[in-house]
């Protein structure tokens, strides 16, 4: 191996969100240094469950569908909903 090209690589103790600490070895900083995580399996939706508060909103199409469900682009459907509109009509006048 080449000398004096790889990065140093110290023990570091790094600090969770809710307080806890561990070392560990890493080329972030120097020697000693800590590294607070902002972000941890303590925090993210991917191990707390969290994700599943993203599902229920559903996105745009599902939202689409909700406010404007009864509307139908197909001729064929329209065609058919006239119809019955026509008949429901002929039978109130009856």
């Amino acid at each position: 191996m080449k000398q004096d090209i790889h990065p140093d690589y110290h023990e570091i103790t790094v600090k969770m969100t809710n307080g806890k600490t561990f070392k560990t070895r890493s080329t972030y900083g120097k020697e000693g240094d800590t590294l607070q995580l902002d972000i941890d399996i303590n925090t993210h939706p991917a191990w707390t469950g969290g994700g599943a508060v993203l599902n229920k909103k559903a996105g745009r199409v599902a939202d689409f569908n909700k406010k404007f469900g009864a509307i139908s682009f197909s001729a064929s459907k329209k065609k058919k909903s006239e119809e019955a509109a026509a008949e429901e009509e002929g039978d109130s006048k009856k």
